[in-house]
């Protein structure tokens, strides 16, 4: 294989099909993986369509993901049901129905032809009403909650096909505010978050495909200043180093107001690197793909070295696409539906109608 940079790049997708230029820029850069949204999805046969055109484009396998978590935060309702969310799972307290979930998924997911759901949320809900972009998205109040449902999801996930992604290193839920608009700061001491935030993480370790780093500045954990997704202390010692942590390690979006408030591209790519991240995420500014494209080539290669084997090594794990089938696909929709009465209750009936007509994307979470 040629040496590709753009490998460690996990990019968005302007539009529901490939124009010519957004093509041109692809096929130069060859990303390591694309994540779609709601903005990428009008039908199941059009998404499907999307996908293997850019699997098509792609000289290497590419990773091809997508945030299906349930509630509000799953972009196939686009096309299908909405699955209940973490909260709702967590709170109807049968096991079960949280492997459904991760099953149900994965056979979703393989359909269109993804390979990775970034999912589970690992986060621990110290309040169900925070207003840090978690609402209604965390598996549990405590760790061993979080750890007994999060993990019923991923097992099950994987074992349909689909890899995981434990989100949001080292931990999000106690963040004041909203990092898709500017950068927490959250000072816990390292004691509370052993106690707490780390004790899931290390349950996760062997168990999660990749994780993804979130965007916090906890000064406990790195006195530099640097926000976590870019700090090497927290990427490379704690959770590369100390936790042990095997599998793939992304950025979450660098297209936050966490990120983009506060750095430039070409420092972003670099720190995101040096800080020991594999994958580094660029979701919505499509016209920088290229810029950080340029920077990651004119790194020495022993620099991104290590980083592009740990895109290799999770590539050869990926599972290949189900065959399109529109009726299959509608078959296991409704097992979505299902589960969602099963979860929710009988009196559902009049509410699918009604959530027919508002279904919208979502593109902030």
């Amino acid at each position: 294989m040629s040496f590709l940079p753009g490998q460690l790049l996990l990019v968005g997708v302007p539009g529901t099909e490939l124009d010519a230029a957004t093509a041109a820029i692809f096929r130069e850069v060859q990303p390591g993986g694309f994540i779609l949204f709601g903005r990428n999805i009008t039908s199941a046969p059009q998404l499907r369509k999307l996908i293997d055109d850019l699997r098509n484009l792609s000289e290497v396998e590419p990773i091809i993901t997508i945030d299906q978590e349930g509630g509000r935060v799953s972009r196939l309702k686009l096309v299908g049901n909405e699955p209940p969310n973490a909260q709702q799972l967590r709170d109807r307290a049968e096991i079960n129905l949280i492997a459904q979930h991760g099953t149900i998924t994965a056979g979703l997911l393989r359909m269109f032809g993804f390979n990775l759901d970034l999912c589970p949320v690992l986060d621990i809900s110290f309040d169900d009403e925070a207003d840090n972009s978690l609402k209604g998205r965390c598996y549990g109040r405590s760790v061993e909650e979080v750890i007994r449902n999060a993990g019923a999801f991923n097992d099950a996930l994987q074992a349909g096909g689909i890899l995981s992604c434990g989100k949001h290193f080292p931990g999000y839920s106690r963040a004041p505010l909203d990092a898709h608009h500017e950068l927490p700061e959250i000072p816990l001491t390292r004691a509370e978050l052993e106690a707490y935030e780390l004790a899931v993480f290390r349950a996760f370790s062997h168990r999660a495909d990749s994780m993804m780093i979130g965007h916090a500045i906890y000064p406990h954990l790195d006195n530099s200043g640097l926000p976590t997704s870019l700090s090497p202390a927290i990427i490379t010692d704690l959770l590369r180093g100390e936790l042990a942590f095997p599998g793939l390690i992304m950025t979450d979006d660098l297209d936050m107001g966490a990120i983009v408030n506060h750095y430039g591209v070409e420092t972003m790519t670099q720190l995101a690197v040096a800080a020991g991240n594999d994958l580094v995420m660029i979701c919505h500014r499509i016209g920088v793909i290229a810029e950080a494209h340029r920077v990651l080539a004119a790194l020495p290669a022993a620099k991104i070295e290590r980083a592009l084997q740990s895109v290799a090594d999770f590539k050869k794990k990926m599972s290949p696409p189900d065959p399109w089938d529109e009726q299959e696909f509608r078959r296991r929709d409704s097992l979505v539906w299902d589960l969602r009465v099963a979860t929710l209750g009988q009196d559902l009936a009049a509410q699918r109608s009604a959530e027919d007509g508002k279904r919208s994307p979502v593109e902030t979470y």
